[in-house]
């Protein structure tokens, strides 16, 4: 669900009641950990967490005039998500997270591509996804963004 939201602020104050309090503790803690170099904007409709374009002028390659995604959170219509490419980008990072989630979680971790769905609010671990966002930092997905467009063009 794409929010028409132009703010983090709107949106946040949009979301159903529901949902407002585990998404603002997901951002939270998200923000607290958010590396050097990236920072919080509106995103295809969603939260976006972002490389800017006064760190990594090139911006994204399907449409130069946005910046390089790093990270999204989102309240979809039967879950709450976050999207994290990072994940899928680095194996140790995608090893790491699944055997923590494991050990934090009861509920099978539901993944899609790049997503991560939360359908139990009160199984969201919240920590979990703030380290998560700390385990990159902005020169690294730089880099690890850069080296797949240039495989992919090969």
């Amino acid at each position: 669900m794409q929010s028409k939201a132009t703010t983090p602020q709107q949106y946040l104050d949009e979301l159903p009641e529901e949902r407002k309090e585990p998404i603002n503790k997901l951002r939270q803690q998200i923000l607290e950990n958010l590396p050097k170099g990236m920072e919080e904007q509106m995103n295809y409709g969603m939260l976006g967490y972002v490389i800017p374009h006064s760190v990594y002028p090139d911006g994204y390659h399907c449409d130069p005039k946005l910046p390089l995604p790093f990270m999204n959170l989102a309240s979809q219509k039967n879950f709450i998500a976050v999207y994290s490419m990072a994940l899928y980008s680095k194996k140790e990072l995608m090893d790491w997270f699944t055997s923590e989630y494991a050990k934090q979680c009861k509920y099978k971790l539901d993944m899609g591509k790049s997503c991560i769905r939360f359908k139990k609010i009160n199984d969201i671990p919240f920590e979990l996804i703030g380290e998560l966002t700390g385990k990159i930092e902005a020169d690294e997905w730089i880099n690890i963004y850069e080296t797949a467009i240039k495989n992919r063009k090969k």
